[in-house]
């Protein structure tokens, strides 16, 4: 199978190279493939691929905000550039979303098919991102994630790792629930979802769900750290987006097709040993 990654080199697309290093690889990675240019469309084409798994995105939430045309540009614009593309080669598009188009008002977790109310401009452009991917290409599966982390580039885990080393006290966000999700397993459950035929909408998060500090205080405390790791509330943290407080998501899509990531502390502590090891561990 010829698999075309954009974003590849990010977060999750470096996961994705390891767990699909069987395939074909077509490597998306900017400057030579730039979703504000319509030469991406070409770059698409010239590939032939079977299967473009769409990674790549502005992801800063904060910076989104004061940059919310860029933000709109790249993960809406640039998605249907991606999506018109590979419904004209004729390819299956897997298109990367965020739980951050819901507006955590639910206090049970999100289901595929629950109304999205984006609270920041980030979230915004991702959900606008879903329809133009939806409506450019037919056989497109949109994916959504939450709290993603992984050995590649920046993320909570390496913060509060940093943080942990450096401070006695630490002061995390305790009124926003989530589900962190290690970018390994993520991209472990697309290279299953590329044996079906799954289209419209799937969750794909780490199993069961904490807050942020709690989260925080299982990574100091797998790091062996002796720090204090105290609540405080999202109006405390001074954030310049919007967050919703409750973005857990419900897995089912996937579930029905037999795909369950970890539960998340089950994820943390692995990526810890890799962490340690300095390579990905063996993921079961």
């Amino acid at each position: 199978m010829r698999v075309l990654i954009t974003g590849a080199d990010g977060q999750l697309g470096c996961e994705l190279q390891r767990v699909l290093s069987g395939q074909s690889l077509v490597l998306g990675i900017w400057p030579e493939f730039d979703l504000l240019k319509a030469e991406a469309e070409r770059f698409i084409l010239d590939a032939r691929p079977d299967v473009v798994v769409h990674a790549g995105a502005y992801t800063d939430v904060e910076k989104a905000e004061q940059e919310p045309d860029l933000a709109m540009a790249v993960n809406a614009e640039g998605t249907e550039r991606v999506a018109r593309a590979t419904a004209k080669a004729g390819a299956r598009l897997i298109a990367i979303s965020t739980d951050y188009v819901f507006d955590g008002q639910k206090r049970s977790p999100y289901e595929e098919t629950d109304c999205t109310n984006p609270l920041n401009a980030y979230g915004r452009s991702k959900l606008e991102g879903e329809r133009r991917a939806l409506a450019h290409c037919p056989n497109t599966l949109i994916v959504r994630t939450s709290w993603l982390y992984g050995l590649h580039g920046k993320n909570f885990v390496k913060t509060i790792l940093r943080l942990a080393g450096e401070q006695s006290e630490l002061r995390v966000v305790g009124d926003q629930r989530g589900s962190p999700t290690h970018a390994g397993d993520l991209a472990s459950a697309l290279a299953r979802v590329l044996g079906t035929d799954l289209r419209g909408v799937a969750h794909a998060t780490g199993s069961s769900d904490c807050t942020w500090q709690e989260f925080a205080s299982a990574i100091v405390a797998l790091a062996g750290f002796s720090v204090m790791v105290r609540p405080i509330t999202t109006e405390e943290a001074h954030r310049a987006a919007l967050r919703p407080p409750y973005t857990v998501l419900a897995n089912r899509v996937l579930a029905k097709a037999g795909i369950v990531l970890p539960h998340w502390h089950e994820a943390l502590a692995r990526f810890m040993n890799e962490v340690r090891a300095g390579a990905p561990a063996e993921r079961v």
